[in-house]
């Protein structure tokens, strides 16, 4: 069911619940839909929208943030295993055809200040930031409801994309002032271009990528999230929020319960996809912070292709009436793995809209809710 902005945002606010929302993140990893077709599923299943999932309608402001005017993208070797190609970055990207959908950086183009100042002309304020119409149309789409979103890099995956993640932390260290001009320089851009969005249409929600943990932890811990990204995070924020702006969400997956407090401190009141498996429980997350921080996701999604009963203890634990209140939008962790059986992800479905009380015949429809 499509859920319009102003029922979103009270739901994500705990300002009024009218009923839970169960969605899909981000839809099946690599493979999955040829085995659910190996299995007799229906096209629409394997799109997922025989499912009825909740989704929100949203418009993305078009103005840009962070790094413009990059190199031009090209293949530069195709081979059945694997493409290496040229990113925007001007890095060299390698993807493993049979086992990934994301290429991996085999170089870098930051590795000190000197190679920074090459890069930072791609971080400046300029006009071309801002898309033609940019402003009408988010004024359109607000008029329709939508829930009007915009988009700031992450305060570590930026730096990742930039030096690498070992550089990235090994800098906070070693090259602490060069963080420190490569976040200011994008905070201060971001502000200035927000500052601009908000003159013309009001924001509902800012949104972050981090993808900054693994299972063991955050490759940035609080002091470095504090002293590098906070300034940066509230830099962006303030504007928005001065405006009435009401969520600022953050997608990082992994074992990020070391820095939550700072990123709240920073100004996150929303967190996705909250990842089991690294660590990450919902329900402790709620008894931890109660309405100060808002989550999507949550439900194990190595579970649902286990069994009916590992399935059904998952959703009494995880959709529990403390749950229900609102600010928690019940979905599973990440991308549906291979190896779920259609028949399991059926029961899944059939069993959470049953224990929150959903419609159990719902008008097809889904789309991604990592926004």
């Amino acid at each position: 069911m499509e859920i319009l902005r102003e029922e979103y945002l009270d739901y994500m606010t705990f300002q009024g619940a009218r009923r839970p929302l169960l969605v899909e993140l981000f839809g099946p990893l690599l493979g999955l839909e040829e085995e659910w077709r190996r299995q007799g599923a229906r096209e629409d299943e394997i799109n997922l929208t025989a499912f009825g999932f909740d989704y929100v309608r949203r418009h993305g402001v078009r103005a840009a943030t962070g790094f413009i005017h990059g190199c031009r993208e090209e293949i530069l070797e195709d081979t059945p295993e694997f493409a290496i190609t040229r990113d925007r970055y001007g890095r060299r990207m390698k993807l493993s055809k049979a086992a990934a959908t994301i290429p991996l950086p085999m170089d870098y183009p930051v590795t000190d200040m000197d190679s920074w100042r090459k890069m930072k002309p791609h971080y400046e304020f300029s006009e071309d930031r801002f898309a033609e119409g940019w402003a009408e149309r988010a004024r359109e789409a607000r008029a329709r409801a939508a829930l009007i979103v915009v988009h700031v890099p992450g305060g570590f995956d930026e730096v990742r994309q930039l030096m690498g993640e070992e550089q990235a932390c090994l800098a906070c260290y070693e090259q602490p002032e060069l963080l420190h001009d490569i976040l200011e320089t994008i905070g201060r851009t971001a502000r200035r271009v927000l500052e601009r969005v908000v003159e013309q249409v009001r924001v509902d929600q800012l949104s972050v990528h981090e993808d900054m943990a693994g299972r063991s932890g955050p490759l940035w811990g609080p002091r470095q999230v504090r002293e590098f990204v906070l300034p940066y995070y509230r830099r962006a924020w303030e504007p928005l929020a001065a405006r009435g702006a009401r969520l600022f969400s953050q997608d990082s997956d992994g074992n990020m319960n070391p820095v939550i407090d700072a990123f709240l401190d920073a100004g996150v009141n929303c967190m996705f996809p909250m990842e089991p498996a690294a660590g990450m429980n919902i329900v402790q997350v709620r008894e931890r912070y109660g309405e100060r921080l808002a989550v999507l996701g949550g439900i194990d999604k190595h579970v649902v292709r286990r069994s009916r009963e590992a399935i059904r203890r998952e959703l009494e634990y995880k959709l529990q009436p403390m749950m229900r209140g609102g600010g928690a939008v019940f979905g599973l962790d990440h991308r549906i793995p291979n190896g779920t059986p259609i028949e399991l992800y059926r029961h899944y479905v059939r069993t959470a809209r049953d224990m929150l009380g959903l419609d159990p015949d719902p008008e097809p429809g889904w789309a991604r809710m990592a926004f």
